[in-house]
């Protein structure tokens, strides 16, 4: 029997509006889970998104209260920014995080020592801040993506969140299952 080919969709820097809530509507199309990584003011400013993120069974992840380069802060600034994040995330889903990805993929022993939330990094970068372009970001996933990986895509894009549809409806096609971080990992 030929395992299952699950990928993790990761969506950074949101929630925003209305890119977030189209993203979500595009998931529940599909039945598919992404996992997201939100900035904490912004989870502070659509807390409804978020709330609407985790109800329809999708996992809420810390990106940081603000979004710096944690690796230039102090172990208590680093504390701070994702303290704050978790707590915010907690107050507007019931479910405190339990994964961060760093911004920028930035981590180091201070990051990792400041916290105990697991860091999640990719394998599959869209870079799709560079190309706003929807095809485009379709086809870095389409074209490159293998079972078990973790793609990053920001939901603040709307020419990313364009490019949703045409991902799930083609890797669905292929056979591709769309899981949350966690549960990618419990499966490996």
């Amino acid at each position: 029997m030929q395992a299952v080919r699950c990928i993790a969709l990761t969506f950074d820097d949101g929630p925003a509006a209305p890119e977030t809530a189209t993203l979500l509507t595009y998931l529940a199309q599909y039945n598919a889970r992404a996992t997201s990584f939100t900035v904490g003011q912004n989870v502070v400013a659509h807390t409804d998104l978020v709330r609407a993120e985790a109800r329809a069974g999708n996992e809420v992840g810390n990106h940081s209260w603000n979004h710096p380069d944690l690796t230039k802060l102090s172990t208590e600034q680093v504390a701070y920014q994702l303290n704050r994040t978790s707590a915010v995330i907690k107050a507007a889903t019931g479910k405190a995080p339990t994964l961060f990805r760093p911004p920028y993929g930035a981590v180091n022993s201070t990051v990792r020592g400041a916290t105990t939330l697991s860091p999640v990094l990719w394998t599959l970068d869209t870079e799709d801040w560079k190309y706003p372009d929807a095809a485009k970001v379709a086809q870095a996933v389409i074209g490159k993506v293998k079972r078990n990986d973790v793609v990053l895509i920001h939901d603040i894009h709307p020419t990313s969140v364009a490019a949703v549809p045409e991902i799930l409806r083609t890797l669905s096609a292929d056979g591709y299952h769309f899981v949350t971080v966690s549960h990618l990992r419990a499966t490996m």
